[in-house]
């Protein structure tokens, strides 16, 4: 088996892979290294901009680089042991390799690979806008309509996307726009243990750790505090694509058995190929909600794409109530409400219903628009993010959105419980994050073709450069 998953490249720098190591399928030199950064718990700098390319002629120029694209790529020591996998596992993964073992024979018999089928069509779909960054966001108005959960999947409507959040560049979107975005996709959290391990790490952590209705801090005054609070409440209304009324109107529109049945025999690769499509326009809304806070273009270009690439996932989960019925349990999915069984193919039913648990219970607290749109820059803007550069900045600024929330619960009259439970929530987000992770990077390597189709803003944020199976391995 060894011999045979080494057809796939070194996820890491694309060179001839030997197997399996801490969890990934990397070459020789690749599990060394990640081996002795390990062992001497090395710590690495980067002279450039933390972005650099790793491949075969220029993996040894920037260890940073390199170790950050192990660890975003799933190599741990606690993987050591992947190669236990159960007997289901190791079939698809077989399977997996003797197709991709026959593509490489048509591609060296000087055939070129024509995909074919729906996986084959999304793909074909996002290859137009592949080349695009994230600066091309400077107007939301740019992207078409119908996205999100209302995204038509067929080539003619998705459009053309950004790919890279290395250029977040650009002016702060002044432009505004009724379309958007309501939320998404299937996560989950971990056992009861784990929560409240988290939950500790969160308060021990400083995030939200302000006391409620303190006073002002230095050089911060009401005046900021209103002018902040009308940029984030502003911003968000602009980047929902569904109004209150529009999701009433929705409520009925559910998918029969019948329809969910069609959803349900579809294959995972399908199927996560049109999640990654939803969720990477819900993306590019969240992107054009940070621009638009005021003080969020004022951060360095390093500390805005950290602050998005950690937390836009968080956002969306947060956004995800609005497009929940808690009455039958539903949520918005390419234009109907839809229940978990309908994600079935994903092969990922934990993480699903633990998104509809967590929509459940944030469904709960029944947030108006201005407390979700506080809440979500909130957690958008924490200071603990790893990497950060200039972490006071972002903390100052996170200061004011906060006590902009906390004002704006006390005006209404909820009570500090509301806040408690609010924050409650962090534990579950991030640990339905963590969780998605694990279940992306377990996709990729059982279908690293498809995962490479996957949109390049998805493959981003969501961990770092797919290599390519190529011929020559």
């Amino acid at each position: 088996m060894r011999a045979q998953i080494e057809v796939i490249p070194c996820k890491i720098c694309g060179d001839k892979s030997s197997g399996i190591h801490y969890g990934v399928i990397t070459c020789e030199g690749c599990k060394g290294f990640f081996r002795r950064s390990q062992q001497n718990n090395a710590m690495y700098s980067c002279s450039r901009q933390r972005n650099c390319l790793i491949d075969r002629t220029n993996r040894n120029r920037c260890q940073h680089c390199r170790l950050q694209k192990c660890l975003a790529l799933g190599m741990s020591r606690d993987a050591v042991k992947f190669g236990r996998m159960s007997k289901k596992q190791r079939d698809s993964l077989y399977a997996e390799v003797q197709k991709h073992q026959q593509s490489q024979e048509r591609a060296g018999s000087g055939g070129v690979r024509e995909e074919n089928g729906e996986n084959g069509n999304l793909a074909r779909a996002y290859s137009r806008g592949s080349s695009a960054t994230l600066s091309d966001l400077d107007d939301i108005t740019t992207l078409p309509d119908g996205l999100l959960f209302d995204l038509p999947l067929t080539p003619e409507g998705t459009g053309e996307y950004c790919s890279s959040l290395e250029l977040l560049g650009g002016s702060g979107g002044s432009s505004s726009s009724s379309q958007s975005s309501p939320e998404q996709n299937g996560q989950d959290f971990n056992d009861g243990a784990h929560i409240k391990h988290e939950y500790q790490l969160l308060h021990d952590s400083g995030l939200f750790s302000h006391t409620l209705l303190n006073p002002l801090p230095e050089g911060c005054s009401m005046l900021d505090i209103d002018r902040i609070t009308q940029s984030v409440v502003k911003s968000h209304l602009e980047t929902s694509q569904y109004s209150t009324e529009d999701l009433k109107r929705l409520a009925m529109s559910l998918y029969t058995p019948e329809e969910t049945r069609v959803y349900q025999s579809k294959s995972t690769e399908v199927m996560w190929q049109q999640c990654a499509i939803h969720i990477t326009n819900a993306i590019q809304y969240v992107v054009e909600f940070a621009k638009r806070i005021t003080g969020f273009m004022d951060l360095c270009q390093n500390d805005q794409i950290i602050l998005l690439k950690a937390g836009c996932l968080d956002v969306l989960l947060i956004r995800m109530c609005r497009a929940y019925n808690p009455i039958n349990n539903t949520l918005l999915f390419d234009g109907k409400f839809a229940s978990p069984q309908l994600f079935k193919a994903l092969g990922c039913d934990d993480l699903v219903n633990a998104v509809y648990e967590l929509a459940k219970s944030l469904s709960r607290l029944q947030l108006t628009e201005e407390e979700m749109a506080l809440f979500s820059a909130a957690v958008l803007l924490s200071p603990d993010r790893p990497w950060l550069t200039d972490t006071q900045q972002v903390q100052k600024l996170q200061e004011k959105v906060y006590l902009a929330l906390q004002h704006c619960l006390h005006r209404s009259g909820a009570s500090e419980e509301k806040l408690t439970k609010m924050v409650s929530k962090l534990p579950m987000m991030k640990s339905i994050c963590n969780l998605h992770i694990d279940k992306l990077e377990f996709f990729r390597l059982l279908h690293p073709e498809t995962a490479y189709s996957f949109p390049p803003l998805y493959r981003e944020v969501f961990g770092s450069e797919i290599a390519f199976p190529d011929s020559t391995g």
